[in-house]
């Protein structure tokens, strides 16, 4: 016997779902244990992973994760997830493969939604175990963390409070070595959200306007409106969305005599993720390797 792979959790996670409402995350996965895989030998049930975390409970949360990416289950509110009439569908159908879930269109468009700057990394569904180095699998199971991480954090962004966006954005300049920032009226700032400092000393200032969007493209004219509305003291500015930019809006940006740097929504949550705003870290891991100085005799 073995341990269930994540995606063989996905019925079960749907068929735990279908008469609840809504459950916390970590009692879900602890239903589903209990109710699916309580035959197990006790040793599979309480395997860990080398952070101590429980192997079977980190498989059907991450089963869980993928539901919501294809919209078969949602998160109603912090830490509950519920089932969608997409996922009771799925349960009519009677199967929910990892197969089905790569070829689903909201699955696809959820994880397009936020670009790697890696290229050539391989999906850790993808990668083919007995020819990948463990280095291959440590690289590939990273990425799609990050990935996942970054796609929900950018999902948080799209759900905040304007006005609160506005003031991560400035929290994020500041984190990125920035001098102080001044955030400007909440109306009647004519297109600029904020004033930071490019230095330490005030020096240079630098506008910026932050458009928290769902689905909608940043024009050429709120490109235009935002060169308009900055004053004499400046000729810098960053346009930051969580949306993208249309190729006016970046045409605008590009010819302007200002210069305009143009932050759309993955390039936003790449920089949240390496400066550490609205993420946390949760696990370290040590890869260690032979010391060959330590052998070496005088």
């Amino acid at each position: 016997m073995e341990l269930p792979k994540y995606h063989e959790s996905f019925m079960p996670i749907l068929e735990t779902l279908k008469s609840e409402e809504s459950l916390k995350s970590r009692e879900l996965a602890t239903i589903v244990r209990d109710n699916y895989y309580s035959d197990l030998p006790e040793e599979l049930l309480t395997q860990k992973t080398s952070s101590g975390a429980n192997v079977l409970l980190d498989r059907i949360l991450w089963g869980k994760s993928y539901l919501k990416m294809g919209k078969f289950v949602s998160y109603p509110k912090r830490g509950l997830v519920q089932i969608t009439d997409k996922g009771k569908k799925a349960l009519e159908k009677g199967s929910l493969t990892l197969q089905d879930m790569q070829l689903d269109q909201d699955f696809i468009n959820h994880r397009a939604s936020v670009k790697t700057e890696k290229e050539d990394v391989i999906e850790v569904e993808k990668v083919e175990v007995e020819s990948a180095s463990p280095q291959d699998l440590i690289d590939s199971g990273f990425s799609t963390i990050e990935k996942e991480v970054k796609t929900e954090l950018l999902e948080k962004l799209k759900e905040l409070d304007p006005y609160y966006f506005e003031k991560v954005i400035l929290i994020l300049l500041k984190k990125m070595g920035y001098g102080d920032f001044i955030e400007t009226s909440k109306s009647g700032d004519g297109g600029i959200d904020g004033i930071i400092n490019e230095d330490k000393l005030g020096l240079e200032k630098i506008y910026t306007q932050a458009k928290r969007y769902n689905e909608n493209k940043v024009r050429e004219k709120d490109i235009r409106n935002f060169i308009g509305a900055m004053s004499g003291d400046t000729s810098k500015g960053v346009f930051i969305t969580t949306s993208t930019f249309d190729d006016s809006a970046e045409k605008k940006a590009r010819e302007a005599h200002h210069s305009i740097i143009l932050i759309d929504g993955a390039k936003l949550v790449d920089l949240m993720h390496q400066y550490n705003v609205g993420v946390q870290v949760k696990t370290v891991y040590e890869v260690k390797e032979l010391d060959n100085d330590f052998f070496e005799e005088d």
